[in-house]
């Protein structure tokens, strides 16, 4: 009996020693919790204008604003508050090393807590001008910063992003959207802020999904390229030359082909389900090019046709070819654009090369975006309508 009392008693000792509670634990209360961040070149808010003229400077450049969404935990949980009671905050400073002037914040606020961050916006002054890898470095080395947050950058202001008119979270709105690549050839794969690191540290180019805001929407609108190396904004994708390269390099989960006749008149809408993209290089001497072979199978959605038979197929085949037609005008869009004006091949065509052929690559990989814009490039679309939806004829 007394041995077991001896043991009870060691036990209870040793719980005292592991229960300690967690040494670093924070109260939610009293942090500001961030979901998101845009971040502008420098400009001076009026406010830190005003305390600075009051003594409350500290030296530093303004080349940066970072605005910081803030969720507000009592009004985004509840149900019975007002309309025009938005469930979050956005707080703006300037500065010029990121990690130091975040940490400003807590002079005049509660501290940041990012733990929970989601997204980061980069306005298009800004990484016209400063490095990617430089902006990204705090955030990819701060252990309090996820590095699973998505990335936009914005066609101007990246804090006109952060606003809303209705209830919603701008933030969340924002990856909602980027959810949606199953419905649009026009919405690029998630970039993270680990993705990035990836892509600068392979000496690669590549794209960021590119955002528009105007009267507290937005919308996603191209793709933003960035060059290796310089790993700077040097332009932006339309929407039809990011629909182009979605076709060239089969990254999709789904969208519509809407095709017009010879009198610009809407003809038919051609919804993939399918889509697959083989590019193939081929070597011969000293010459090199490609052929991308492109294949779908998709349903006939919308048809504006008279008198249409469904049972015909001479009426499947020429909705065929008009979808062929219109993914083909898309790709020979982006390949100018990769080709001739931006000089960035951002499709995957090195990759191939590199696989295929690596002793090929290894002369070429060099100044590949100057090879690449002389090396002829063909393809073949092929698209097959095997559904029609519950129309059998039209007359």
């Amino acid at each position: 009996m007394f041995k077991i009392k001896v043991i009870a008693a060691n036990l209870l000792l040793l719980s005292l020693l592991v229960m300690t509670g967690c040494w670093d634990s924070k109260n939610i209360t009293e942090m500001s919790i961030v979901v998101g961040e845009a971040i502008d070149q420098g400009d001076e808010a009026p406010k830190e204008d005003e305390l600075n003229k009051k003594g409350g400077g500290y030296r530093k450049q303004d080349l940066i604003t970072i605005t910081w969404q803030i969720v507000i935990p009592k009004i985004a949980a509840s149900r019975s508050v007002s309309a025009d009671m938005k469930p979050y905050k956005n707080l703006s400073l300037s500065g010029d090393m990121i990690h130091q002037f975040a940490r400003e914040v807590s002079l005049e606020s509660k501290p940041l807590f990012n733990q929970h961050q989601k997204m980061f916006v980069f306005g298009e002054k800004l990484v016209r001008s400063i490095n990617l890898e430089t902006l990204i470095d705090q955030h990819f080395r701060d252990n309090e910063v996820r590095e699973s947050g998505l990335v936009l950058v914005a066609r101007g202001l990246a804090k006109d992003t952060l606003e809303s008119k209705g209830p919603d979270i701008p933030v969340d709105r924002l990856v909602r959207i980027s959810k949606n690549q199953y419905r649009s050839t026009r919405i690029l794969p998630s970039m993270t802020i680990q993705n990035i690191m990836e892509k600068i540290a392979t000496h690669s180019n590549f794209l960021i999904q590119s955002v528009v805001a105007a009267q507290d929407e937005v919308k996603f609108a191209g793709a933003a390229v960035f060059k290796q190396g310089e790993n700077k904004l040097i332009g932006f994708l339309s929407e039809e030359e990011l629909e182009g390269l979605t076709w060239l390099t089969g990254k999709s989960k789904g969208g519509v082909v809407k095709t017009m006749d010879e009198g610009n008149h809407p003809f038919i809408i051609y919804e993939l389900e399918s889509l697959k993209s083989q590019i193939k290089p081929k070597v011969s001497g000293d010459k090199i090019s490609f052929h991308v072979e492109i294949d779908s199978v998709g349903r006939l959605t919308e048809d504006w046709r008279d008198k249409v038979d469904y049972l015909d197929d001479s009426y499947l085949q020429s909705a065929e070819k008009a979808a062929e037609k219109e993914v083909s005008r898309h790709i020979d869009m982006i390949l100018k654009v990769m080709q001739s004006k931006y000089l960035v091949e951002v499709a995957g065509f090195g990759t191939q090369l590199r696989i295929h052929y690596p002793k090929v690559w290894q002369k070429v990989k060099q100044n590949w975006d100057q090879e690449f814009s002389k090396i002829p490039v063909t393809y073949s679309v092929k698209l097959k309508i095997n559904d029609y939806g519950l129309r059998r004829e039209k007359k």
